[in-house]
């Protein structure tokens, strides 16, 4: 292996170039932990079909991809502990007795945390386990105080759902894909402390505010095929827990991380080994990472080397995964129930609680179930019933972070056609957000705003051309309304029939060239005299009005 690391880097970099070509059928099989499927990569875009197939050659090294995340429960208080929950707080400066695993220290269960994962197993249409256990798992690392992690290894609080996601795919990336993974369970457990290791003067410091904090961690069974279907599927889960409340999903403040688990082998043959890319930070980098996993593990093979199972960090900068450490010792984490927690019960109905057991200790589906809100599958699917608007523009307005409040704002104020609406929303607002960097929640226009120049243009106050002019002022100048814009530059219609009669002669009688090539039945030079019209008018014309004019004037 070490010999041939140079040509195998070598090879990866030439694979790196190239678009695989990947069997049309699909194979499910189960073997522990893997379901095979055909496998692609996002340099194809994930396509449902393979372009072109070789009947001949032996069956290309197909991959396939599990998904395991944490999502840092929404609540006020740790999952067995009082201590706040707070980013940035100063170092240890959120720790209780419990959470430093002082001597004699007891674990309470935060309800709210229960709720939580009640709420997101039904929103991921799970089978949710009415009496669930809480187990210890064994190990020893400093920000771990206890030697140990509370979790739910042999009955989790939820099993078996489904979690529906779409991306955009085609060949101009406009049309929805829709597909499906499996939940194989959801589980609470808590969270580590925070390791700080401080090269220069060789020492670890460490920070035990995180530690205790409640935590889902959501098993995905290995249903995805890239990387592109693994964030879309991340993206669609970070969408469904921010809908529920479940948990604010800002991953850059660590409050979802993504392991992803990677294997490749060719179909029929014994199943790959797989390597574990750890606590990956965004999206993005996740599709990143997994397609990097998955070329880079084709090549070893390929070579005649061996895919060792590891778990592997993601270098952002290099694009490369990097090895941490080796799985082949399987670790003995010791599970054992947790002797100073009772069995989790969760109730269908309060008529079916033990009685005499207080309402605020009682978790119960029914109340539950009623304070579902409405999904991100369920607002798409609204919007484009409701509005008329295509798929893949319902698809953007709810994956982008408050985009379809404002566009429902908009509609409610404007008396312009929500087709009309999304055109602005989709190009004016968002080219301008993303060519700043902003999000809509920092957007200099307001939904009402944007609302005024559409009724300006409705009104025939002003083009569609001066409607866009307006709405870069108002960008510079959030200060100021549509129609203070319009009256300082003077740039409503021109209404005078006279004078709109005036300039199209002039540009008629400047222009004989043009006009004769109208007369003999060269229509298209039409618009040319009309731009010329629409420049003497400084767009303040009706474009309607000026044609009817000149094809008048040149018949």
């Amino acid at each position: 292996m070490a010999g041939s690391s140079a040509g195998t880097t070598a090879l990866l970099c030439h694979l790196n170039k190239l678009i695989a070509i990947f069997s049309p059928t699909i194979t499910y099989q189960r073997h522990g932990w893997c379901v095979i499927r055909r496998i692609c990569t996002s340099v194809s875009r994930c396509q449902s079909q393979a372009q072109t197939t070789r009947k001949s050659a032996p069956q290309e090294l197909v991959g396939v991809v599990g998904l395991e995340i944490h999502a840092q429960i929404h609540s006020n208080t740790k999952l067995f502990s009082g201590s706040q929950v707070g980013f940035q707080a100063p170092p240890n400066s959120l720790v209780s007795f419990f959470d430093a695993s002082l001597p004699g220290t007891l674990p309470v269960l935060n309800r709210r945390c229960v709720e939580a994962a009640v709420m997101t197993g039904l929103a991921l249409n799970c089978t949710i386990n009415r009496k669930s256990l809480f187990d210890r798992k064994h190990y020893f690392y400093a920000d771990l105080p206890a030697g140990y992690q509370i979790t739910q290894q042999r009955l989790p609080i939820a099993v078996d759902g489904t979690l529906t996601y779409s991306h955009l795919g085609g060949r101009k990336r406009n049309t929805v894909v829709t597909k499906s993974v499996r939940i194989k369970q959801i589980q609470l457990e808590q969270d580590s402390g925070k390791s700080l290791h401080d090269d220069y003067r060789s020492q670890t410091l460490i920070d035990l505010n995180r530690a205790g904090v409640g935590l889902m961690e959501l098993v995905m069974e290995p249903d995805m095929s890239c990387g592109e279907e693994a964030a879309a599927a991340v993206r669609e889960m970070q969408l469904i827990l921010q809908a529920l409340g479940t948990c604010q999903g800002n991953m850059a403040e660590g409050q979802l991380r993504v392991d992803a688990n990677v294997s490749v082998h060719r179909p029929g043959d014994p199943w790959g080994i797989r390597t574990e890319v750890k606590n990956i930070n965004s999206a993005r980098n996740l599709a990143r990472a997994i397609d990097y996993e998955i070329q880079r593990q084709m090549v070893v093979l390929e070579s005649g080397g061996t895919v060792q199972n590891e778990t592997r960090s993601f270098d952002g900068k290099t694009g490369h995964t990097i090895p941490m450490r080796d799985k082949e010792g399987l670790q003995d984490y010791r599970f054992m129930p947790e002797p100073n927690l009772p069995p989790l019960m969760v109730y269908e109905a309060c008529s079916t609680a033990p009685p005499g057991v207080a309402p605020s200790q009682v978790v119960v589906l029914e109340e539950v179930r009623e304070r579902l809100p409405e999904l991100p599958s369920v607002r798409r699917q609204r919007l484009v019933e409701t509005y008329g608007i295509l798929p893949e523009h319902s698809f953007t307005l709810v994956n982008e972070d408050g985009l379809m409040d404002y566009f429902e704002a908009v509609v409610r104020e404007t008396k312009a056609g929500p087709r009309k609406v999304i055109g602005w929303v989709m190009n004016e607002l968002q080219g301008l957000l993303h060519q700043q960097n902003l999000s809509v929640s920092q957007s200099p226009i307001s939904p009402q705003a944007l609302a005024q120049i559409l009724n300006l243009q409705e009104n025939g106050q002003i083009s569609s051309s001066i409607a866009k002019q307006v709405f870069q002022e108002l960008w510079k100048t959030p200060g100021k309304t549509a129609q203070q814009i319009v009256k300082e530059q003077d740039l409503g219609m021109v209404n005078d029939s006279t004078e709109i009669h005036r300039i199209c002669q002039k540009v008629v009688d400047s222009h004989p060239d043009q006009v004769q090539a109208i007369r003999g039945g060269n229509k298209k030079v039409l618009n040319k005299l009309m731009g010329l019209v629409q420049k003497e008018t400084k767009g303040r014309a009706d474009p309607v009005v000026v044609r009817a004019i000149l094809e008048q004037k040149t018949s």
